[in-house]
């Protein structure tokens, strides 16, 4: 049996055509376009890739793209200075921060720096704390792209266990908050976990954030299991893999999500989706 993909680059194309339209609309309003303001400090290689890929999106779908490349020895005292200024840009409707940040960068200040009302990666703990209070505004990108992912194929999770491998800010508990939402039971792994395979034995729903390859072995999973990771990690001759032997354990699962070409583009139209709701915010 092969398990039948979840097409994360299909379903964000979808989503990127509905908010091409919304921009449209708001044009025959007389309404402008959002506008997204991503900063960048230094050049890591991955970090660039992303940064790349979400300021296409934004021109992609009719957004202004606000781009601001520092060098990465940037004072911290600028970094704030300049997110107080996107603050109160009014054409500015959405301030991402590419992470992660250099050693001398205070990321949690920096995180709550940014407006709640503009912080589209969903990272501040006003933001946070709504989605664990069950009453979300803007939610983190990859843990809601992968549950838009789960809707779109009709997969249930209500009722369901998920065991999120990870417990990251940025994926791991936002994710587990994503699925408790839903109404599922949640087992949320980390580090330090014993018995991880037994977790996963008896998991409906594995979802996989630890930056580790091959944690989770083919032979823990079986032909019932949704598995979806979002690890992204790059070979030495530049080809892009997950945390999950792909090869191996399509074999072993019902569904599963290909890397890339998976979480990443939904991660993106997520974005892309928070801007504009952000938008209606201001």
């Amino acid at each position: 049996m092969v398990a039948s993909m979840m097409d994360g680059k299909l379903v964000a194309t979808e989503i990127k055509h509905t908010l091409k339209k919304a921009v449209t609309m708001r044009s025959k309003l007389g309404q402008r376009p959002p506008g997204l303001a991503v900063i960048q400090l230094g050049h890591d290689s991955a970090s660039s890739i992303y940064v790349t890929h979400k300021r296409q999106a934004c021109l992609d779908v009719g957004f202004h793209s606000f781009a601001y490349d520092l060098p990465a020895n940037t004072p911290e005292h600028e970094l704030l200075a300049l997110i107080d200024e996107l603050n109160e840009a009014k054409e500015v409707d959405g301030i991402l921060v590419q992470l992660p940040l250099p050693a001398h960068i205070r990321t949690p200040l920096i995180i709550e720096r940014i407006k709640p009302t503009k912080d589209v990666d969903g990272f501040h703990p006003y933001n946070l704390g709504r989605l664990a209070q069950g009453n979300p505004l803007l939610r983190p990108c990859t843990p809601y792209g992968v549950m838009t992912l789960l809707k779109h194929y009709q997969l249930t999770v209500q009722g369901q266990h998920a065991v999120v491998v990870g417990a990251s800010n940025i994926v791991g508990r936002p994710m587990a908050l994503e699925l408790l939402l839903e109404k599922a039971t949640i087992t949320l792994c980390n580090s330090h976990t014993q018995h991880l395979e037994r977790h996963v034995r008896m998991s409906d729903i594995i979802i996989v954030a630890t930056g580790i390859y091959d944690l989770i072995k083919p032979s823990w999973l079986n032909e019932k299991q949704i598995l979806i990771d979002i690890g992204m990690q790059r070979r030495d001759d530049g080809r892009v893999h997950g945390e999950i032997n792909f090869m191996e354990a399509k074999n072993n699962v019902g569904w599963i999500t290909p890397v890339p070409g998976g979480v990443g583009p939904m991660t993106i139209a997520t974005l892309l989706q928070n801007t504009l709701t952000a938008t209606d915010m201001s």
